[in-house]
């Protein structure tokens, strides 16, 4: 790979600047892509920091509010509810890793399905504050390509950032995979306000984990998806492994943001309702979050 790869990155976000950072530190050319134009020349002027273990490094790399022309890749890491509002150039490859149902159909009306890939990461990261990542735990970044979209770029270049990276060839089975995990996992954490090992400690807290998962496991199978493992035993692996992470729906509760709850346990409730599968538990979550999040507000 001698040739200099220019990549968009999406989102300055905790994963977003993970992915930034990584690949700038690789030689490649990174256009990290914000809306806020202060924040902009804040993270123009102190870059982004990425701590490791007891390692810190802190990379530069190019902030800008639009994304250039003649990029080689373009990675998609907003929140899911900003999907609808990006605006992307044509016949560029896009890469969303982003959490939830729902973000690659939208994709797929402004870019066309060709030029897309799709898939999920476990990394674990934390924002500890603006540009300043704390990486809590290394994971896999696993995707697809949804129709005809070219995955060996894509993969290289990640690999050549340090990701561990497998491809699949359903995509929209791993998609829903996570969403299934994250709809146990996130909402709890968030409502407890407890780290994800903290799950696995708590009686209760397991068990309504546990049947989470599992109402979003049937609610796949009516979309036709067939899953070889449990995905119980998966959500438990993923506390586990990331026991002292703050999961994403935390971080935005503590933080006062809007949630990325209507792209899980939101589409959850309304696939299910579509096939008059009832998810009472997945609701409730759903409406305790909804609840949280305006309660910020007022």
């Amino acid at each position: 790979m001698s040739k200099t790869y220019s990549v968009s990155v999406v989102g300055p976000g905790a994963l977003g600047c993970l992915f930034a950072g990584k690949l700038a530190k690789a030689g490649v050319r990174v256009h990290l892509i914000d809306y806020q134009q202060e924040r902009i020349h804040r993270l123009a002027k102190n870059g982004i920091e990425i701590i490791e273990g007891d390692q810190s490094e802190k990379y530069n790399v190019h902030v800008t509010g639009h994304i250039p022309s003649m990029q080689d890749l373009i990675i998609i890491l907003v929140k899911s509810y900003c999907t609808a509002n990006l605006t992307l150039p044509p016949d560029i490859p896009i890469l969303t890793l982003q959490n939830g149902l729902g973000n690659v159909e939208t994709l797929c009306k402004k870019t066309g399905a060709e030029n897309l890939l799709a898939g999920i990461t476990t990394e674990a990261s934390t924002l500890l504050e603006e540009g300043k990542v704390l990486h809590t735990a290394s994971g896999i970044t696993l995707f697809g390509s949804w129709t005809t979209a070219s995955i060996k770029e894509p993969k290289e270049l990640l690999e050549r950032a340090g990701f561990r990276v497998e491809t699949t060839n359903s995509p929209s089975q791993v998609i829903w995979e996570k969403t299934a995990v994250n709809a146990g996992i996130n909402p709890l954490t968030a409502i407890l306000n407890v780290p994800n090992g903290m799950l696995l400690k708590i009686r209760e807290a397991r068990e309504l984990l546990r049947e989470l998962v599992i109402e979003a496991s049937k609610v796949a199978g009516t979309e036709g998806y067939r899953f070889s493992r449990s995905l119980v035993e998966v959500a438990e692996e993923v506390c586990e492994n990331t026991a002292n992470n703050i999961s994403s729906m935390l971080q935005d509760i503590r933080a006062g943001k809007r949630t990325e709850i209507d792209a899980i346990s939101g589409e959850i409730v309304r696939r299910g309702t579509s096939t008059f599968l009832t998810t009472p538990r997945t609701k409730m979550v759903y409406q305790i979050i909804r609840s949280m999040e305006q309660r910020a507000i007022i």
